[in-house]
């Protein structure tokens, strides 16, 4: 850590303590998630990380979210916990085509967040460092416009820009039909451009190789070009 972000580092710390918050039992690699988020600028890292703490007392009192909090979304069976990239991040994979809108947004929103920090514990055994980047792989196949789920893509995203910044590495869209590139652009209104400059659309064969080669065919499944079978989110355990 060079002498400018130790700065900023101490002067964020201060700003917090203003704000009537602490960064107590927060280490660094945390802290400078929200100071990367908002451009090193050390008084609007320190609102979002208050911001962030308040959020996650009231959505996540017990620490995580239990699967029976949010049994009705893991029934569909549409998320993936693939194992390590070969960047060394968890490889989340959501089968579209298993999604519909849900009709329980606190219970959806509950749910983004339990796939969250469910894929981000599942990168470290024990202490979290607190800098940990987790990969998305979207796949489109097969969708109709009833999968299409504008409030639930814009509600994800906008949960990591605000609650987890600089967790996403890459996001893959894999499989785009044509009728979902102008819902796309229409969620690429809500994203900010470094969100934006982190989504992957795959179409051409040099994209999807390049796509096998980043991730690595240890975690992906076979359908995909890797040598590994789909592991369920429920399926897998990890430690809080």
């Amino acid at each position: 850590m060079d002498r400018n972000q130790e700065i900023a580092l101490t002067q964020m710390r201060k700003s917090v303590e203003k704000l009537g918050s602490s960064t107590e039992s927060y280490g660094e690699k945390t802290l400078m998630r929200f100071l990367i988020a908002r451009s090193m600028n050390q008084e609007k890292a320190a609102k979002m990380f208050c911001q962030w703490k308040k959020w996650r007392a009231e959505m996540v009192p017990l620490g995580y979210i239990t699967d029976s909090e949010v049994a009705d979304e893991l029934a569909a069976e549409k998320i993936y916990l693939q194992g390590l990239s070969k960047n060394g991040h968890p490889v989340v994979m959501v089968k579209s085509n298993k999604h519909f809108p849900s009709k329980d947004q606190v219970q959806f929103k509950k749910f983004v967040v339990h796939l969250l920090d469910k894929t981000i514990a599942s990168s470290f055994n024990g202490r979290e460092t607190g800098n940990e980047k987790l990969t998305g792989i979207v796949d489109l196949q097969d969708i109709t416009y009833s999968n299409a789920d504008l409030r639930g893509l814009i509600t994800g995203f906008q949960f990591l820009q605000a609650y987890y910044p600089e967790r996403l590495a890459t996001c893959y869209l894999l499989n785009m039909p044509q009728f979902f590139v102008t819902v796309w652009r229409f969620v690429c209104r809500f994203l900010d451009k470094a969100t934006q400059e982190k989504v992957r659309i795959v179409t051409s064969e040099e994209q999807k190789q390049e796509f096998i080669r980043e991730v690595g065919e240890d975690v992906l499944p076979e359908e995909y070009g890797g040598r590994a079978k789909l592991a369920l989110l429920q399926n897998v355990a990890v430690n809080y």
